[in-house]
């Protein structure tokens, strides 16, 4: 038997590493939304964002809603498509206008939460998400479904 090689390795974890870091993405974004909702964790000085206030408390909801959905790995494309869109209008509106680069404008953290949660949506949850639970029940019934047809069509 031959000896696995590294990037065969690499690639039988790839599932793994990209659930912890879905998990660990969807935990920091957690974390921001229940800072500034709730004023723990030391984000806003034990301040909250006032109800209701555009777009801080919008925010803050999606933060917290989409980072438990995303680090939960339930309904991770769309909650993570919903939070990069709100990391990059973050960037455009509050960042960029200060200056172009995100070193100079403070806007480091909105533009890697956006480029993170937009490379979720391409490929997905990785291993131990609840998706890989409800999809593979969905692919289960397809392909009984598919079984079914096929002998009906060879009877």
């Amino acid at each position: 038997m031959a000896t696995p090689t590294l990037s065969g390795r690499l690639h039988q974890a790839q599932p793994y590493a990209l659930g912890l870091f879905r998990v660990v993405v969807g935990l920091l974004f957690l974390c921001h939304g229940a800072a500034s909702l709730f004023g723990v964790l030391g984000g806003m000085n034990g301040t909250t964002v006032e109800t209701g206030a555009w777009p801080g408390w919008y925010a803050a909801v999606i933060q917290l809603v989409a980072g438990a959905l995303v680090l939960l790995g339930l309904g991770t494309r769309t909650a993570a498509l919903l939070a990069s869109g709100s990391m990059a209008y973050a960037y455009f509106s509050v960042h960029q206008p200060e200056s172009l680069f995100p070193l100079q404008n403070g806007g480091e953290a909105s533009a890697m939460f956006c480029w993170a949660f937009l490379l979720l949506v391409f490929t997905g949850p990785g291993a131990l998400a609840l998706d890989g639970l409800f999809g593979a029940r969905g692919a289960e019934r397809e392909g009984e479904g598919a079984l079914e047809e096929k002998t009906a069509v060879t009877a």
